[in-house]
């Protein structure tokens, strides 16, 4: 059995680690740091079973889960997140995962999710079954920010945690004017004006 987990926080790694080799001994667990690290160990190694952070440097869990579905990767993968399950798990969901854990409630559920992806199904949580099944009525109006793209949404994030265009710019290896663009398309689409209204917005909706 072999397991890869790719955080950028050493703290995180060490207790997922603890989690899956207390139910599984005989496991091999490895660790990574960020996504070209997390796309290096797959296309060398197989694992049962992946866990992806979120909101690692460079790109993020999210598009580190697509390019390893477009590179043929057939590994469950199972997203974490500090962020909130009705921001961020249908995009997962979506996006090919097979299931998303909010990393505040990990401890009780990382090892239910674990066996569920591995006996072939998808780990959903209640709080995620209910939101599909929100999705299923097509009278059920959209909130703004879920028109936003995936990386439309990792710049919002950045912005309202206090980054400057160039940090975000150099985080996720883009041109200042490429996220210039996205900023602009995010305040138009969020019918905002400038950051401070921004940050207001992504922390009145959970998204930071």
């Amino acid at each position: 059995m072999k397991f890869l987990i790719a955080d950028d926080h050493a703290i995180v790694r060490r207790g997922l680690m603890e989690l899956l080799q207390d139910e599984f001994p005989t496991a091999e667990v490895m660790e990574v740091v960020n996504s070209n690290q997390a796309l290096e160990a797959v296309r060398k190694k197989s694992f049962e079973v992946i866990l992806l952070d979120i909101s690692m440097p460079g790109r993020n869990g999210i598009e580190t889960l697509k390019q390893m579905r477009a590179e043929g990767i057939k590994t469950p993968i199972l997203l974490l997140s500090m962020h909130s399950e009705e921001q961020y798990a249908l995009r997962a969901l979506k996006a090919g995962a097979s299931g998303f854990l909010n990393k505040e409630s990990a401890t009780e559920e990382l090892l239910v999710a674990v066996h569920k992806v591995l006996a072939g199904r998808k780990y959903i949580s209640s709080t995620v079954a209910e939101k599909l099944a929100g999705t299923l009525n097509e009278t059920t109006e959209k909130q703004a920010h879920e028109l936003l793209s995936d990386r439309e949404m990792q710049v919002l994030q950045g912005i309202a945690t206090g980054k400057t265009v160039s940090e975000i710019a150099k985080e996720i290896s883009l041109s200042v004017n490429t996220i210039s663009t996205y900023r602009a398309r995010i305040l138009e689409k969020l019918a905002l004006h400038n950051n401070a209204e921004l940050t207001r917005y992504a922390l009145d909706n959970g998204l930071v």
